[in-house]
Order: C-alpha cells, then sequence, then structure tokens
C-alpha cells in the first residue's frame, strides 16, 4: 500500500500515539475513516458516470447500425396492418359472393341468363374459425309437442278384499329396512 512495509506502518503508528495521545487516536482514525469513505463514494460514483457514458456510445453505434441496415423494416412491420388487410380482403370476397348471388338469384326470378360468376380462385381467404353452434336447437312454439299421456293403474275393485298381515300359517311379514 503505498510502497509502505509493515515494518515502517508500524513506526509511523506509534509515533501518531506518542504525538496524537491515546484520547484522541480514535476520534482522528473516525474522521480518516469518513474521508477514506467519501473518497471512495466520489471514485465509484466517477466510475459509474464514465460506464455510463461508455455504454451510451456503445448504444448510438448499435443505433447507428439499425438504422442502416435495410435488412429490418421495423416501421413497416405493423401488425395491426397485416390483420386489417386480412379482415378487408375476407370482407371483399365475402361481398363479390354476395353480389354473385344476388345475381344468380335475381336472374331466375326474371328468367334472364345469370352473368358469369366472379372468380374468387385468385383472393385467397384468411382461416376463419368455425361459428360457435348452440348445442341446445331452438324451437318455436308452434314445434312444441304435447307430453305423452302416461296410462294410470287400475283402480282396485270393491270385491277384492286385503289379504291379513299374518293369517294363520303363513310366516309372519317383516318390514323392509332401507
Amino acid at each position: 500500500m503505498f510502497g509502505i512495509d509493515s515494518p515502517e506502518l508500524l513506526v509511523i503508528m506509534i509515533v501518531a500515539l506518542i504525538v496524537i495521545g491515546p484520547k484522541e487516536l480514535p476520534t482522528l482514525l473516525r474522521t480518516v475513516g469518513r474521508w477514506v469513505a467519501t473518497a471512495r463514494n466520489l471514485a465509484s460514483e466517477f466510475r459509474g458516470h464514465v460506464d455510463d457514458m461508455v455504454r451510451q456510445a456503445d448504444l448510438d453505434e448499435v443505433k447507428k447500425t439499425i438504422d442502416t441496415n435495410t435488412v429490418l423494416d421495423l416501421p413497416g412491420m405493423d401488425p395491426m396492418k397485416e390483420i386489417k388487410g386480412q379482415f378487408q380482403a375476407g370482407i371483399a370476397e365475402a361481398e363479390a359472393e354476395m353480389a354473385s348471388a344476388k345475381a344468380a338469384i335475381d336472374a331466375s326470378t326474371s328468367g334472364a341468363e345469370a352473368p358469369p360468376a366472379v372468380d374468387t380462385a385468385e383472393l385467397v381467404p384468411p382461416p376463419t374459425p368455425e361459428p360457435i353452434v348452440d348445442p341446445t336447437p331452438a324451437l318455436e312454439p308452434s314445434a312444441v309437442v304435447d307430453p305423452i299421456p302416461v296410462e294410470q293403474p287400475p283402480a282396485p275393485t270393491a270385491d277384492a278384499t286385503p289379504k291379513a298381515a299374518n293369517e294363520p300359517g303363513e310366516p309372519p311379514v317383516k318390514a323392509a329396512v332401507g
């Protein structure tokens, strides 16, 4: 440390103890420690600022490289624009199909010959999700069916006599538990 060996450091400490005294030595060491801590903080802050400047310079170089690179077209890569284009293509195709269907219906009702259909092979439709279908069909009020009548068991006749619970000669009737 600063070219001072341990014997030289020991001599400096003994001279400081004799000159300053044992009472003032702890306060002097605290003060020196604070100065050293302040110097270290300043050095680390300076180093941090230098590192930030180096990083900023590196980022500027990377930014220039990206800006001059024609392979990446970041402003042209707009996913919303692509999605809107797909939707517009689907809408245009649906309108063309509706127009050809309307023309065919009009031609069939008027007896005239239908105009040629629009060739939609050129248009590539985007994949469309399948519609969600309700598994329970909706019934119209006129389609409601009357319930099936249930046959009632025949009523007991007056000549039928109820059987006694325990007639002589029969085993006793046990109540079902359950």
